[in-house]
């Protein structure tokens, strides 16, 4: 940091596994990628590039380098991932992933439906070649799924080998852990929390009064995912409570 403050939390650090930051590059060009690592690549652990925007990213292995020089992991977002299943591709999935030495991958049913078993087979089988980060939750916004099914798929999908599960909210933050008006479904989250660890979640959080609300429930080291480049810098300003959303949270420490 550049001066001393008292009363400032204490943020994990790099390799960690609690506090974890998880960018999503939804088409950052290569001079972008380099300025986003330059500002904020001390505050992010990985980076996901969303859905499938990799199948339409020119100079994708230059971009992949420049992530990697700077020892942040990039993996495929999960949608790609089921574009493969869904058209019977997962072997060539798997070897996409050799192809460009990824060490992360995304196992996800999202968009499409996939019999959970099946899904948690896909886990133990990726799961032997790199790390797995399984997202949870439905895009459709229609479809609710009540919190005993997301802390039994959870379970499930730790013990198939997933390093973390992701709780689903897309990139905008309006399904899955959240209502359509961005506001958190408080008692899903709750309840999620009373049977998985929470240094074993990755809660996706777009949008700012989503990112104040983890914080305020789990600390400043909870795991925040789907954060855009350009909001690295006020999350973590969020998480020391040097932001006016917590500014006063932290000042008894």
């Amino acid at each position: 940091m550049n001066y001393v403050l008292k009363s400032i939390p204490s943020r994990t650090v790099k390799p960690r596994n609690s506090g974890f930051t998880m960018a999503m590059d939804k088409g950052l060009s290569l001079r972008e990628v380099e300025d986003f690592i330059e500002v904020s690549g001390d505050y992010v652990d990985i980076v996901k590039l969303g859905w499938a925007t990799s199948f339409v990213t020119k100079k994708l292995r230059e971009k992949i380098d420049i992530y990697r020089a700077a020892d942040i992991p990039v993996y495929f977002g999960g949608t790609l991932f089921e574009a493969f299943v869904i058209r019977n591709q997962f072997d060539d999935y798997v070897r996409l992933l050799d192809e460009y030495q990824l060490s992360f991958a995304e196992v996800s049913d999202g968009s499409i439906t996939l019999d959970h078993g099946q899904k948690c087979r896909y886990i133990e089988t990726l799961a032997k070649q790199v790390t797995v980060l399984s997202e949870v939750g439905s895009k459709d916004a229609a479809k609710i799924i009540p919190p005993y099914k997301w802390i039994e798929q959870m379970r499930k999908e730790l013990d198939a080998g997933a390093w973390k599960v992701i709780g689903e909210a897309r990139e905008g933050g309006t399904v899955g852990l959240f209502r359509d008006s961005g506001e958190v479904r408080q008692g899903l989250v709750e309840e999620i929390l009373t049977q998985i660890p929470e240094e074993q979640i990755i809660w996706e959080a777009p949008q700012k009064e989503q990112q104040v609300w983890f914080i305020k429930l789990l600390g400043s080291n909870v795991n925040l995912g789907n954060i855009a480049p350009n909001e690295i810098i006020p999350l973590e300003t969020l998480r020391l409570g040097l932001r006016g959303d917590t500014f006063d949270f932290f000042l008894n420490l």
